[in-house]
């Protein structure tokens, strides 16, 4: 399936797009140091499995970008992980740290 518009804008003009890991997954982007996964569904299982994609990238500072409706239901996804990562909005204009 193509990526819709709103998508391509969110991942940013990353270098890289599209990035193969292990077991067949893909992560969104890779630009400079950081790791960019967009989840736009909203779904808590859909988000889980975007910060599995974002936990293969050991040096990386982690970006996941999700609609800002749902920003709250991904820091506390990515809390019960415990994983460090930033959680934005789609237009990147607000941030969320999880330590």
């Amino acid at each position: 399936m193509p990526e819709s518009r709103s998508h391509k804008k969110a991942k940013g003009s990353a270098k890289r797009t599209e990035i193969p890991i292990s077991r067949g997954r893909r992560l969104d982007a890779k630009r400079g140091k950081f790791a960019i996964e967009v989840e736009r569904s909203g779904s808590p299982q859909r988000i889980d499995k975007a910060i599995s994609r974002l936990r293969t990238q050991r040096s990386s500072s982690k970006i996941l970008r999700v609609p800002q409706s749902d920003m709250e239901k991904a820091v506390s996804v990515a809390k019960k992980r415990g994983v460090k990562l930033s959680v934005t909005n789609l237009s990147k204009t607000k941030r969320r740290s999880v330590k």
